[in-house]
């Protein structure tokens, strides 16, 4: 005969369950503060540059030309200004021998050169103290104008 002990202990079983409910409770409670906040919060307004829109650069720039077998040449960018072709070592000492304080530099690479020999010439030049870059992009070409972002 089992004694009174073990009958206790049998009917009385531990559970392995978790109880989500204090869980789902909490979850319900954040939602409702999400939801409550949400409309509060004004969004961040950016005005985006457009190609088209560019200003017009005071200062005349030295234009680093790439061309689609990866050359280089330098010009200033005025009328009349023929390119100079240099080798790859020399890209600094040039733009520097060339360039004040005020003289911004512009790459104006083909639209077949690889991306990543653009970006090289440009961390060329930032590493070695030219700041003031930029890249030359095509105003003419008739591409539509991307609409200024809307205030919320």
């Amino acid at each position: 005969m089992p004694s009174v002990s073990s009958r206790g202990r049998a009917g009385r079983r531990m559970k392995a369950d978790i109880n989500v409910v204090p869980y789902i409770d909490v979850m319900l409670v954040l939602l409702v503060i999400f939801m409550v906040t949400a409309p509060l919060i004004t969004p961040g307004l950016i005005q985006l540059p457009s190609v088209g829109a560019a200003s017009e650069v005071p200062v005349k720039p030295l234009e680093v030309q790439i061309s689609e077998d990866g050359k280089l040449a330098l010009r200033m960018r005025e009328p009349g200004a023929t390119p100079q072709d240099i080798a790859r070592p020399e890209l600094v000492a040039q733009v520097r021998s060339r360039i004040t304080a005020e003289t911004p530099v512009v790459i104006a690479a083909d639209g077949k050169v690889p991306y990543e020999t653009v970006v090289k010439v440009m961390d060329e030049l930032r590493t070695n103290g030219i700041t003031r870059l930029g890249l030359l992009v095509d105003q003419s070409s008739g591409a539509p104008q991307p609409a200024p972002a809307k205030k919320r």
